[in-house]
């Protein structure tokens, strides 16, 4: 489930001092600096449960964490060096800036991320057998990433949206989406996710994305949606 970094708003604000309540208490050395992140959307909700990666660009190390209720979390990573900082969402992962720990003893920095995501997505790999609701195989990796991804951020709601091309009787087209979005819900379901996080929506043929006259078109418009509703 990658998504571009192009449709997601981020604002990287770096704030000097140590300001931010925190629920780990590090202190800085010599050698490492504290770093404070709290992760926000756009309009000043706080991420919860959500992961940020910062990989040394020197000796390609790596530092994860996970926010907590507050959105916030820190890390003890070693000074004098710069960062690359990705985040991981439901959506997938993405690079979202870099970050330069300056040399000192005993350096606090605090760092803000304002990070608005798509709503919506598609997920390019759940296939079905052609005019049928079955789950092919080759779309159980890309369902149990949803699922795991729903699993540890519960707040998590999503609508499942089923959509077709314009082959074929409308009235058709329209139940085998319902059926394919409420299949995709009951892979879920059996996944462990709660039926009433899930909600599953056919709309046929009535939401194209693409001409219906060429076969690239029909494909594209094809598809399976997933809404996140709240999180």
């Amino acid at each position: 489930m990658k998504i571009s970094s192009k449709s997601v708003l981020i604002l990287a604000l770096f704030v000097g001092g140590s300001t931010l309540s925190l629920a780990q208490d590090l202190e800085p050395t010599e050698t490492e600096a504290v770093l404070n992140i709290s992760v926000q959307n756009a309009r000043g909700k706080v991420n919860q449960r959500d992961t940020i990666s910062l990989t040394a660009l020197k000796d390609k190390k790596m530092f994860v964490g996970v926010t907590n209720e507050e959105g916030k979390f820190s890390l003890l990573v070693p000074n004098d060096q710069a960062y690359d900082i990705q985040y991981r969402d439901m959506n997938g992962d993405f690079q979202i800036s870099q970050i330069q720990i300056p040399g000192g003893e005993r350096m606090v920095i605090n760092w803000e991320l304002h990070i608005e995501l798509p709503r919506t997505f598609t997920l390019d790999n759940v296939f079905f057998v052609t005019g049928k609701a079955s789950l092919q195989k080759e779309s159980y990796p890309e369902l149990n990433e949803l699922a795991e991804a729903m699993a540890f951020k519960e707040s998590l709601t999503i609508e499942i949206s089923g959509y077709t091309d314009n082959v074929g009787d409308e009235a058709a087209n329209q139940k085998l989406s319902e059926a394919r979005a409420n299949a995709v819900r009951s892979f879920l379901i059996r996944k462990g996710i709660s039926s009433s996080r899930i909600t599953a929506i056919g709309y046929g043929e009535t939401r194209p994305v693409a001409d219906n006259y060429t076969p690239d078109g029909r494909q594209k418009n094809r598809r399976t949606q997933v809404r996140i509703l709240s999180q």
